[in-house]
Order: structure tokens, then C-alpha cells, then sequence
């Protein structure tokens, strides 16, 4: 038996294509859910950055913004998803996946913090000043005006942190959670036989990537049809 057919062999008779597809789901829900949580946190913090200079109160919230960005880009998310996963939520009867999302949420939040500052830096100062002249409030004009935009200015490079969400999602098995990477690595340990595994992995890795990237290019094609009319 060639080690192609050892492993299939593994992948159909002995259940493995359950583990690949349980660790397929978990690996776009960590890597979908974390990147909407890591723009909810990233927005908030964008702005209260932005906002920073407006009162004490605001100053106060900008450096924690300031210690939370610095915290999460200054260290590796496998140690991050290490200290939730055994000093945390040791005594939390969360379910792995979650716990993984989380953390991979937060991270990518201090990361989309500063796309989002940026994106907002890049909208027009008019329609802030704009939406304070309807009578809306700062938090308020952000909301409905200026974030919407930058969220639109910045497409692309979200774009990209997805991608780089699903690759680093790999490491989640680090805290007891069946990804792809973990699934491929039961079979490999399996059969022991690791050259198969590991090289469709790499090229399921590589299809899912090519998907992502055509869809945001098509997202960012309708935008630009979208503004021309």
C-alpha cells in the first residue's frame, strides 16, 4: 500500500474525513467570527483614539486602547490563546472553539484598530462636521457616517487580515481545538505517515485562500461600480 492510499485509507474507513470536516468548520468559523469582532473592538477603539483629545475621560479610554493594541501586536497569538486556554478560562466550562474565536477576535482587533484609524482618518473631515451640525452627537455621527465609510475604504486590507486569520487559525489546536491543522495531524499520527497529510493541508490552505481573495476583489469591483453611480 503507497502512502497515498494509506492515507484515504485512514481518511474514509477509519472516520478521518469526519475530523477534517469538523476541523474545517472550526477553522472558518474562528477565522470568520474572529475578524467581526476584531472590527467591532478595532472600530471602538479607532474612535476612542481619535476621540482621545476631546475630554479627560476620552484621554483615559485612549490609553487603554493604547495598553490593549500594544499588549495583543506586541506578543504571539499562540501565547495569547496559551494564557486564555490554561490561566483564564481554566475553570470556565467554555467550548474550545469559542474560546479560540475570542481570543483570535481579540487580536485581530488590535490589529483592525489602527486599519479602522486610518480608514477614518481618510474620510472626509466634512462629514463629521457635517453630522455635529444635524444636532448628531460625536459617538453617534461615527456610527452612522463616518465608520460605514472607512469600513468601505478599508475592504481591501480586512480583506487581508482574513486571510491572515484563517492561516494563523493552524495554532488553535495549541489550546485543545480541532482545526485543520489539528485534523490532518491525527491522521498523520495515525499513519504515520506525514508527507500526504501535510501536503493536501497546505493545498486546502492554499483553495480556500484563492476563494477569499476572488471574492474580495469582487467586493471591492462592486464598490468602485457602486461610487461611479
Amino acid at each position: 500500500m503507497n502512502k497515498l492510499e494509506l492515507f484515504f485509507k485512514h481518511f474514509i474507513d477509519y472516520d478521518g474525513y469526519k475530523k477534517v470536516l469538523e476541523g474545517l468548520q472550526n477553522t472558518l468559523i474562528i477565522a470568520f467570527v474572529g475578524l467581526i469582532i476584531g472590527i467591532v473592538i478595532g472600530s471602538l477603539v479607532a474612535t476612542v483614539k481619535i476621540a482621545g483629545s476631546r475630554s479627560r475621560v476620552a484621554k483615559v479610554f485612549s490609553y487603554i486602547g493604547d495598553v490593549y493594541t500594544t499588549v495583543f501586536r506586541g506578543t504571539p497569538i499562540v501565547v495569547q490563546l496559551m494564557i486564555f486556554h490554561f490561566v483564564i478560562f481554566k475553570s470556565v466550562n467554555i467550548p474550545s472553539p469559542w474560546e479560540a474565536t475570542l481570543v483570535f477576535g481579540l487580536n485581530s482587533g488590535a490589529y483592525v484598530s489602527e486599519i479602522m484609524r486610518g480608514g477614518i482618518q481618510s474620510v472626509d473631515p466634512g462629514q463629521l462636521e457635517a453630522g455635529r451640525t444635524l444636532g448628531l452627537s460625536f459617538v453617534t455621527t461615527m456610527i452612522r457616517i463616518v465608520i460605514p465609510q472607512a469600513i468601505k475604504n478599508v475592504i481591501p486590507t480586512l480583506g487581508n487580515e482574513l486571510i491572515a486569520l484563517v492561516k494563523d487559525t493552524s495554532i488553535a489546536s495549541y489550546a485543545a481545538t480541532l482545526d485543520l491543522n489539528g485534523a490532518f495531524t491525527a491522521i498523520a499520527s495515525a499513519t504515520y505517515e506525514y508527507m500526504v497529510p501535510y501536503l493536501i493541508l497546505a493545498l486546502i490552505y492554499l483553495v480556500i485562500v484563492i476563494i477569499l481573495t476572488v471574492i474580495i476583489k469582487l467586493i471591492e469591483r462592486r464598490l468602485r461600480k457602486s461610487e461611479k453611480h
